[in-house]
Formats: structure tokens, C-alpha cells, sequence
């Protein structure tokens, strides 16, 4: 077997408000558009790729480091692909595969509060929704994202140490 580094991801599930208790919380997903090569027209949450183009052009903020160039990494592509200004970013989660090419990939899941703007959308997403965790159950969502918003629920209210686990049957949609 052939040792791989990692194609570093980071996405991003959208409050629309700022979480509060008693009301039904409502995730942004974005559709890919029809000509993307991989998974046209399927639901997501917006994110992407991290280069070193998220920090080289900028001074460094002590000795030879820079500090939190992850979290600006996912507004810069959250900015791009929406139109859309985040805050109060937090981990969710992780995950990982394996490639033909060269890299393996890992994706870092993160949530946060819609900070402002409109919605615009980048050529390759061709429409949005604001949903909960249920009307997300209606969509033809990349596998792990329903599972991402459970447990993005799960942590809203109050449980520790979330961790990945698919969403019992109970919960899923038979969709």
C-alpha cells in the first residue's frame, strides 16, 4: 500500500439564525449544477478546497505562522460559492476517502451563524433552500450531509461529544 497526503476540504452547515431553544433550526443546502462532472444536480452544503492562496499573500501573524487560515479558508469559499458572510465557526466532524490520484481526501465539517449578505450563487450551484432537519430529508442530499445535520441537532441541543452515527431508522426518511 502506498502512503498518500490528503487534498485538504472544509464545508460549512449554515444557521440561518443563531440557535435558540424552542425553535426549529434552519440549515442552508445548495444544489450542484447539471454540468458539474461530479454529482450534478444532487444537495450539499457549500465548501471547498484550501490552497496556500488562503495565506501566503498575507503577513504572518507571529514568528513564521498563521493563525486560523482554516476558518477563513471556508468564509473565502462560502463567499465565493453563496455570496454569504459566516461567523461563530465551530468542528463538527471529519471524513475521509481514498482517491485513484496521488492524494487521499479530507473533508473538515463546520458549523456557523449566517453573518449577512444576500444569496448569490456561484455558476456551479444552480439553487438553494433554507431547511430543517427534516424537510432536508426530501432532498437528494450527498451521502453523510442528513447525517452531518443530525448531528449538528444533536450538538445544538446540548449533547456532548457528538460523534458520527447514522441517523436511526426511527428518524430517516424512507426516502
Amino acid at each position: 500500500m502506498q502512503e498518500k497526503y490528503f487534498k485538504i476540504l472544509s464545508t460549512a452547515i449554515i444557521l440561518k439564525e443563531p440557535y435558540k431553544e424552542g425553535i426549529t433550526p434552519r440549515y442552508l443546502i445548495t444544489q450542484r449544477a447539471e454540468h458539474e462532472e461530479t454529482f450534478p444536480g444532487m444537495w450539499h452544503v457549500p465548501g471547498g478546497h484550501f490552497t496556500t492562496e488562503d495565506f501566503l499573500p498575507f503577513p504572518k501573524d507571529v514568528g513564521d505562522y498563521w493563525y486560523n487560515i482554516l476558518e477563513e479558508s471556508l468564509k473565502r469559499e462560502i463567499k465565493e460559492e453563496t455570496n454569504l458572510d459566516i461567523k461563530n465557526i465551530w468542528y463538527l466532524t471529519s471524513l475521509t476517502w481514498d482517491t485513484d490520484k496521488e492524494y487521499a481526501s479530507i473533508v473538515l465539517s463546520f458549523v456557523a451563524d449566517w453573518a449577512g449578505d444576500e444569496i448569490k450563487l456561484d455558476e456551479d450551484t444552480q439553487d438553494y433552500k433554507w431547511v430543517t432537519f427534516e424537510e432536508a430529508k426530501n432532498y437528494k442530499l450527498f451521502d453523510g450531509i442528513l447525517e452531518e445535520l443530525w448531528m449538528t441537532e444533536r450538538a445544538l441541543k446540548g449533547e456532548k461529544d457528538v460523534q458520527f452515527e447514522p441517523v436511526p431508522k426511527t428518524v430517516k426518511s424512507s426516502k
